[in-house]
């Protein structure tokens, strides 16, 4: 996800001469479905070919490593260099020009764009709806309707109130300014919004995309930019000022005497960022990719792409290692596991504690002693009972599918993230294009239809 944006500034610069192939070997189980690549092609726009390897034999027959993995090869087929993770834009643009320079004057290359097709989108009113929050006070719901560029502030019955950013990335066209201040909510806001937390009239948002996270004042009608630099970081640092420290992959934020803390997914880090100095610092995690519990800063974790802090608690999913893990308030403390225990142990299994399984889970809330989690790709909505640690199966069935009815026959399809108003769950189900119901006292599964835009 990261690399892809870097690629495809240097797929444009030379699209007469370069040609990139995707090469997707999986790691989970739910990424192994051809369908489930093509959603993926779809989601992040990419526009050159995308193999799926299932059974590794092309990750073999280049003796893969890591992912990501980029080989580069010559106009003959031989195999001349290799890079493994993500790298800055302007080193690989400079490889490629030398390889240009060297190969285009004996006449090896053949110019001329690649004629490859994009898979196409379907016009649905959401897409790839990512997070979902409530404004539980005002009984509203806020919708990250990502590939669509902006949030969406409906009520409970889904009748839209308000539409914040115009569709268009703040990253594309001349004008393209990721940080900003006192921009109008009909101006290009976001490049891929997720994570929100609201607070009165103001909304905060993690826009991965932009590597910032955003203020908007709904009833003012402005934007602003209070932090990210724009730029992706692709080293681990201190932090500091708020608005000169670059990000990376913001993707979930929850809001604590005006704190908020947010799931750092690009860090393998939860990072905090505090409102009254406007300055963020990493909070836990020591950026190394893994699970480990221990003192905060000494702490590994792995993508994480949930948060939510519950009396003085921060409960988050960690997607890479399918877990649920929980830290301190207190800037003392430790990172505890309940539920997870490494990077390639993942299932679908509720038992109690660590003896449990979920599958790449990205997101969760917790309500009174019960932490609820958006198991994505087992296509199910699960609760963990904080006393016990006991998991339970809450709706779905674990096909993919869009079906609603009783909550043991439902379908979704990769789930991200939920949301509680009551008795009611709203999860944004990000495959579908929808948001669904879970009615806790009726039993049973309904699609909210989104209207007004």
């Amino acid at each position: 996800m990261h690399v892809l944006p870097q690629l495809r500034k240097l797929e444009q610069k030379y699209a007469d001469v370069l040609t990139v192939v995707g090469v997707h070997s999986a790691k989970f189980n739910a990424e192994k479905s051809t369908e489930n690549v093509r959603e993926a092609v779809r989601r992040y726009d990419i526009g050159h070919p995308v193999v799926n390897d299932a059974k590794f034999e092309i990750w073999k027959s280049f003796a893969v490593r890591a992912w990501p993995t980029l080989m580069f090869i010559d106009p003959s087929g031989k195999v001349i260099g290799r890079h493994e993770g993500e790298f800055p834009v302007d080193v690989l643009d400079g490889v490629l020009a030398d390889m240009i320079a060297e190969y285009d004057p004996p006449g090896l290359l053949k110019r001329g764009p690649l004629q490859n097709s994009k898979e196409s989108m379907v016009d649905t009113p959401l897409s790839f709806p990512g997070k979902i929050s409530a404004d539980i006070e005002r009984g509203r719901l806020i919708i990250s309707d990502s590939n669509h560029r902006r949030l969406l502030i409906s009520d409970v019955e889904g009748n839209v109130e308000s539409v914040i950013g115009n569709g268009e990335s703040p990253l594309v066209g001349d004008g393209a300014q990721p940080v900003f201040v006192d921009r109008n909510l009909d101006d290009a806001l976001f490049d891929n919004p997720q994570g929100t937390s609201v607070d009165g009239d103001v909304v905060y948002v993690a826009d991965a995309g932009t590597h910032t996270i955003v203020a908007v004042d709904v009833e003012q009608g402005i934007a602003s930019t209070i932090a990210g630099t724009g730029e992706q970081s692709l080293y681990r640092h201190q932090g500091g000022d708020s608005l000169n420290v670059p990000l990376n992959s913001p993707y979930d934020l929850s809001l604590k005497d005006e704190k908020l803390y947010v799931a750092m997914a690009g860090f393998h880090q939860l990072w905090v960022l505090d409102l009254k100095r406007l300055t963020i610092t990493p909070f836990a995690g020591d950026g190394g990719e893994d699970i480990k519990d221990g003192l905060k800063l000494e702490a590994r974790l792995a993508q994480p792409y949930g948060v939510d802090v519950s009396n003085n608690a921060i409960f988050f999913v960690d997607s890479e290692t399918s877990s649920v893990r929980v830290t301190a308030v207190a800037e003392e403390g430790r990172v505890v596991t309940l539920v997870g225990t490494g990077l390639f142990d993942f299932g679908d299994y509720d038992g109690v504690g660590k003896s449990a399984l979920l599958q790449h889970p990205q997101g969760l809330e917790v309500r009174n002693d019960t932490i609820y989690v958006a198991d994505s790709y087992n296509n199910k909505i699960k609760s963990i009972a904080i006393g016990s640690l006991q998991v339970v199966t809450v709706a779905g069935s674990g096909k993919q599918g869009t079906n609603d009815g009783p909550l043991v026959t439902a379908q979704f399809n990769e789930p991200a993230d939920l949301a509680l108003i009551g008795d009611r769950i709203f999860v944004a189900d990000t495959n579908n294009h929808l948001v669904r119901v879970v009615d806790l006292e009726s039993g049973e599964v309904a699609t909210l239809e989104v209207k007004g835009l």
